[in-house]
């Protein structure tokens, strides 16, 4: 654990999803799938918090994200959030919003690669969630749908309007999130919004293979890549430079670049601990 955590203890267990820590990877399944794994308020609130305790576990170095069943998420239930919405007054509304923004500040600000293993249907705010993800592997059966204009709000909910266009460009991003319709796996993969897609009896391997190699790699380089990535997105070239100058100069003093050259000398291979 952290030596820098707070009194306040660690999270046991998470009774909004299944989670799971093996060697380094950490997993949540989204478990509802008789709904599609439809967001609750008690998933999205476990959700934010357990994304801000990872780093602090020590156990952690890979998330992975996936659903069980045919769907990843088909984003807010309409019965327990959408219809619960209508008795809001504007400032419980607000409450709700930016707990959901919350979930996708997180996801890009820990330190922590998320890989989202989609298996099927990611709608609305299941999009989003994949979309916050730093790598995102579809089975060929997925689909994204950003629904938000469909049920009369804005296509811009949760950071999508300020992540999609960083991924897809701007005019793919308008139509995406404007229009709602459903873009195919292969669809993703072409305007590189997939990283990769999978035959859907591989993309659990698939997923495991790649968080084995985050989780088995010089841990401490990734996670500087993913906050120098997400950090530079608003930054000039001056600042950019100066920032990663800093950061490689820090790295050089780091176990596991002396590592490398030590294996290097010796013939051998690396042996990561990600320090």
């Amino acid at each position: 654990m952290s030596p820098f955590r707070a009194s306040v203890p660690l999270t046991k267990s998470w009774e909004h999803f299944e989670f799971t820590v093996d060697d380094g990877v950490a997993t949540v399944t989204f478990d509802r799938p008789e709904k599609l794994n439809a967001l609750t308020f008690d998933v999205y609130a476990d959700l934010r918090d357990l994304v801000a305790e990872l780093p602090h576990r020590g156990d952690v170095r890979v998330l992975v994200l996936t659903g069980k069943g045919r769907g990843f998420c088909s984003g807010g239930d309409v019965e327990e959030i959408i219809g619960e919405l209508q008795k809001m007054d504007t400032a419980e509304l607000l409450e709700f919003t930016r707990m959901t923004g919350a979930v996708v500040k997180a996801m890009r600000e820990t330190p922590i690669p998320i890989i989202a293993a989609i298996n099927g249907v990611a709608a609305g705010a299941g999009s989003v969630l994949a979309l916050a993800s730093d790598l995102r592997l579809l089975a060929e059966s997925a689909k994204f749908a950003f629904l938000f204009t469909k049920v009369g709000l804005a296509g811009a909910d949760m950071g999508s309007a300020y992540l999609l266009p960083r991924l897809v460009g701007l005019g793919r991003a308008t139509e995406l999130l404007m229009l709602g319709d459903k873009l195919p796996a292969a669809r993703a993969e072409a305007i590189g919004l997939a990283n990769r897609v999978v035959p859907d009896d591989e993309l659990a391997g698939e997923a495991a293979a790649l968080a084995r190699r985050l989780a088995d790699g010089p841990a401490l380089a990734y996670s500087t890549t993913k906050v120098l990535l997400t950090r530079e997105l608003d930054s000039d070239l001056g600042s950019s430079i100066e920032l990663e100058a800093i950061t490689q100069a820090l790295l050089m003093t780091a176990k596991d670049h002396k590592e490398f050259y030590a294996a290097w000398s010796a013939g051998r291979s690396p042996q990561w601990t990600g320090r």
